[in-house]
């Protein structure tokens, strides 16, 4: 089956973002993409961080939500929503939500961002407080779909490997990582992290990236790529609003788990 990484450059507009997706899954879908994954802050990339909470719906009404639901229905294709706001107890601060939609523009999951990036970049004048703007979630969530299970997963996640194997260990035979990975770490990390999640979990990773520069003035890295289970770039793009998308072969995990078992050799710790 063919997938496809949805690159884009969002802004603060958020009919205009919409619009653009809608264009780019379209362009997905003539390509016979049958699953495709939105960028983290698809829908908006605000000028002000807090300025989310003015756009965060309910779940399952909105918006943002209904176009979801219609695009997947429209495009005939299973899309992997990104990253959203939704409402959180606190109401200046919102979840970041990836709903999952089938081909019929049924919701299937949604998961809520656990890991918040709050860092300090070293060596620069750039920082990021995540949890001022954003409440974090607490469960993990994998979805049943034509490529597999796939495990959900946003942006800064990538960075916790501990989470990956618990998604394995609930039967994830691929990664979803859609992201707005800032240039400074995406130069860095980026590659790295992503093939090293597709290579000791021996699974499919899908990374959507923003990418260039947001009304926030954060410059991000793009590179959206699809990695196989051996840890092999089947397709990348660095730059530009567009879909990136490879033929992958749902049976593939389990046949080179079968074959190079070093999941089945892990060695645990005696309670």
């Amino acid at each position: 089956m063919r997938v496809a990484a949805i690159q884009m450059n969002s802004g603060a507009d958020v009919d205009a973002n919409l619009k653009l997706a809608d264009r780019l899954l379209a362009d997905a879908a003539a390509d016979d993409v049958r699953l495709a994954v939105l960028p983290e802050n698809f829908a908006l990339m605000a000028k002000k961080s807090r300025d989310k909470a003015a756009h965060a719906e309910v779940p399952d009404r909105g918006p943002i939500q209904e176009f979801l639901a219609d695009a997947s229905r429209r495009h005939g294709m299973w899309i992997v929503a990104g990253s959203m706001p939704l409402v959180s107890p606190e109401a200046e601060r919102v979840f970041g939500a990836c709903p999952v939609y089938d081909d019929s523009g049924k919701q299937q999951a949604c998961y809520l961002k656990m890991h918040l990036f709050d860092v300090k970049l070293p060596d620069l004048e750039e920082s990021y407080q995540e949890s001022w703007s954003m409440y974090p979630g607490d469960a993990l969530a994998c979805v049943a779909t034509p490529l597999g299970k796939i495990g959900l997963t946003i942006c800064y996640d990538v960075r916790f490997p501990e989470m990956f194997r618990r998604l394995v260990d609930q039967g994830a035979t691929a990664f979803t990582v859609p992201a707005a990975f800032t240039k400074v770490t995406g130069l860095a990390h980026w590659h790295v992290l992503l093939r090293a999640r597709a290579i000791e979990n021996l699974a499919y990773v899908i990374a959507a990236g923003q990418y260039g520069e947001h009304p926030d003035k954060r410059t991000t890295f793009g590179h959206s790529m699809i990695i196989d289970p051996w840890g092999r770039i089947l397709a990348e793009q660095a730059e530009g609003n567009c879909h990136v998308a490879a033929e992958v072969d749902p049976q593939l995990p389990s046949k080179i788990r079968a074959e190079f078992p070093a999941l089945a050799n892990r060695r645990l710790e005696k309670a």
